[in-house]
C-alpha cells in the first residue's frame, strides 16, 4: 500500500465502519443474472441458444452502494422510488431482511421498479435488457423522501447521492437536500449521471469515471495528461472540495480544491480484472464510509480503491467485506 497512511491508520479508520452512519439517496434497481452455457445456435434465427442452469437477483444501482456499505458494516439508510410491482416488493424485502430501514423508501403507482436482466455464457455478458421509467419521480415522492432526511439526519455521517439517471435524482431533490443538512456536518459524496456538473455544485466529492469527467468539461480524454488538467479545470468551475476520477485498470485521480495535494495513478489491487460492474458502486460506497469514519480525502480515496480492486476480480454485481479489505492491508 502506498505510504498515504500506515496500516494502523488504514485499520483504525475500518473498525470505525460500524459506528459510522450513512444515507444513500438515488435510483433504486435490480440486477438479474441469468448464467447458463451455449452449445447450438437456434434453428428458428441465427442465434445461440443458452441452456439455463441458474440465475441470480442482486440489488443494483443506489442499493448497490447500501449493499457495499452494508457489506463493510456500516449503519446504512435509503431514500429512493421503487414501482408497484414484484421487483419492487422483492427489493423491500431484500432490504428488510439486512435489517435496513425501509421508510425513506417510496412505492409509487404505475411506475415499474429499474430492473437489468443479463445473460451469462461461459463468463461471458451476451445481452441484456432494461425495465425502466426515466422520467422525473413524482413531486410528492421527492416530499416524502425530503421528511424522511429530515427525521434521520442527526445519526448520518455522510450523504451519497447515486445518480443513474433514472428520474429520482433531479434539482428539487438536490436542492430540498441542501436545505436538510445544511447545518449539520454531514460528509456529500456524488456519483454522478448528468453531463452538468453544476447540478451537483456544492457537495463535498464528486465521482466521475474519466468518461463522465471529459464530458462534463466538454473534452475528450485521450491520453494521461488530459486527467489531471480536466480534473483541475472541473474542480475550479464547481464548488466540490475534491474531484475523484476513476480511471479503470489505471486506478484513480484525487484532486482537491487547496491544491495542496494532487494524487494521481491510485494503483489497483485485483490482480485480473473480470468484470466492472458494479465497481462504482464500491468506490463511493466506500468512500462514504471512510470519510464518516473519520478519513481524509487521500485516506478514504486510498482505501476505496483497494475495494475496488477487490470487486472487479469478482463476476458479476458484487461486494466487499471488512475482512477482504484488511487483508489487501
Amino acid at each position: 500500500m502506498q505510504r498515504i497512511m500506515s496500516k494502523k491508520r488504514a485499520i483504525a479508520i475500518i473498525d470505525n465502519f460500524s459506528r459510522s452512519g450513512v444515507l444513500v439517496v438515488g435510483d433504486i434497481m435490480a440486477d438479474h443474472f441469468i448464467w447458463g452455457r451455449v452449445s447450438r445456435i437456434s434453428p428458428e434465427a441465427p442465434v445461440p441458444v443458452v441452456e439455463v442452469a441458474r440465475d441470480n437477483f442482486m440489488l443494483g444501482g443506489s442499493a448497490n452502494v447500501l449493499n457495499n456499505i452494508f457489506a463493510m458494516g456500516g449503519r446504512v439508510y435509503l431514500a429512493g422510488v421503487v414501482g408497484s410491482d414484484e421487483t419492487g416488493a422483492r427489493l423491500i424485502s431484500e432490504f428488510k431482511n439486512r435489517g435496513v430501514d425501509t421508510g425513506g423508501i417510496v412505492v409509487e403507482e404505475g411506475r415499474p421498479t429499474t430492473l437489468k436482466t443479463r445473460i451469462v455464457a461461459h463468463g461471458q455478458q451476451m445481452v441484456r435488457f432494461d425495465r425502466e421509467d426515466r422520467r422525473p419521480v413524482q413531486v410528492k415522492s421527492i416530499r416524502k423522501m425530503l421528511s424522511h432526511i429530515r427525521s434521520i439526519r442527526d445519526d448520518l455521517g455522510a450523504l451519497v447521492i447515486s445518480d443513474y439517471s433514472k428520474g429520482v435524482v433531479t434539482r428539487p431533490l438536490l436542492d430540498g437536500i441542501r436545505r436538510e443538512i445544511a447545518d449539520r456536518p454531514i460528509f456529500t459524496c456524488v456519483d454522478p449521471k448528468q453531463r452538468d456538473f453544476a447540478l451537483y455544485e456544492g457537495f463535498d466529492i464528486i465521482t466521475p469515471n474519466h468518461h463522465e469527467a471529459g464530458q462534463a468539461a466538454g473534452e475528450e480524454i485521450q491520453n494521461g495528461q488530459d486527467h489531471v488538467r480536466i480534473g483541475m479545470k472541473l474542480l475550479q468551475k464547481y464548488s466540490f472540495r475534491a474531484i475523484l476520477i476513476t480511471r479503470g485498470e489505471a486506478g484513480m485521480s484525487l484532486f482537491e480544491r487547496d491544491g495542496r495535494v494532487k494524487h494521481t495513478g491510485f494503483p489497483t489491487e485485483a490482480r485480473e480484472v473480470f468484470d466492472v460492474t458494479g465497481a462504482g458502486d464500491t468506490v463511493i460506497g466506500v468512500l462514504a464510509l471512510c470519510m464518516a469514519s473519520g478519513a481524509t480525502f487521500r485516506e478514504a480515496a486510498c482505501l476505496a480503491n483497494h475495494a475496488a480492486g477487490i470487486v472487479v476480480g469478482k463476476v458479476g454485481t458484487a461486494t466487499v467485506t471488512r475482512e477482504e479489505l484488511k487483508r489487501v492491508l
